[in-house]
C-alpha cells in the first residue's frame, strides 16, 4: 500500500486543481458570489495565496490592519484591484503553500485549499469529486479547526460519511457525503441539501447566515 501523501504536498495538488478551473471562467463567472458571504470567486481565489508572501512581521500588520477578525478581509483588500490575469499568474507561482499556510505541515492550506475550491464550484453549479485521501484527511480535521467553528455545530450529532470510512461524534445521526458534511459543518447552509438524517434539523439550526471564511 502506498504511503499516503504529506499534507502539504495535497494542499498544492487542491491549488493546482483549482487553477484549472479559474483558467476556465468568464469575466462573469470570476464576480459571480462565491458561497463566503460578501466575497466573489475572484475574492476567494485571492484570499487563498494572500499569506504566502507574509512573513512574522506581514502577518502580524496584517492582524493589526484588519483588527484580528476582519485580517483575511484586509488581504483580499489588498488583492481586490489585480486583474484576474494577474491574479492567475500570481496563483501560479504559489502552488505550494509557503508562510501561514504552509503552517502544520501544510494542512492549513489543504483545510482551507479545499473548503474554498468547494466555496466556489457549488457557487458556479460545477461539482467534482475531491480525490478521497484529500477529503478524508480534510473533513478529519474540520471537527476540531478552532477557525471553522465546526464543534459548536456538531456537538451532540452523530456525522456519517456515507463514501468515505469516516464517522465523528456521538448523538443523533446526520449522513450523507463526505464533501457535503465537510461543507455543512464548516458553516456553508447550501449542503444542507445534500444530507439527511435526524441531525439535520439541529446543525440546520446552528448554520448562521454570517459569513463563512
Amino acid at each position: 500500500m502506498n504511503a499516503p501523501k504529506p499534507a502539504i504536498a495535497m494542499a498544492r495538488d487542491e491549488r493546482s486543481d483549482l487553477l484549472d478551473l479559474l483558467r476556465t471562467l468568464s469575466p462573469e463567472q470570476w464576480n459571480a458570489p462565491s458561497l463566503c458571504r460578501g466575497w466573489s470567486v475572484k475574492d476567494v481565489a485571492a484570499h487563498m495565496i494572500s499569506y504566502d508572501d507574509l512573513g512574522i512581521g506581514g502577518i502580524v500588520k496584517r492582524f493589526i490592519k484588519g483588527r484580528v477578525v476582519w485580517a483575511n478581509e484586509a488581504g483580499v483588500e489588498e488583492y481586490r484591484p489585480l486583474s484576474t490575469d494577474k491574479l492567475l499568474k500570481i496563483f501560479e507561482q504559489r502552488l505550494t503553500p509557503t508562510g501561514l499556510t504552509a503552517g502544520l505541515g501544510g494542512m492549513i492550506g489543504l483545510v482551507d485549499g479545499t473548503i474554498h475550491h468547494q466555496d466556489i464550484r457549488r457557487a458556479l453549479d460545477q461539482p467534482r469529486q475531491i480525490p478521497s485521501d484529500r477529503l478524508a484527511t480534510v473533513i478529519a480535521a474540520v471537527p476540531s479547526n478552532p477557525r471553522l467553528g465546526a464543534h459548536k455545530r456538531i456537538k451532540g450529532l452523530r456525522l456519517v460519511a456515507d463514501d468515505l470510512d469516516w464517522t465523528h461524534g456521538q448523538g443523533q445521526e446526520l449522513r450523507g457525503p463526505g464533501e457535503a458534511i465537510m461543507m455543512a459543518v464548516s458553516g456553508r447552509a447550501h449542503a444542507l441539501s445534500d444530507l439527511s438524517g435526524p441531525g439535520l434539523p439541529i446543525l440546520a439550526g446552528r448554520v448562521d447566515t454570517q459569513r463563512a471564511t
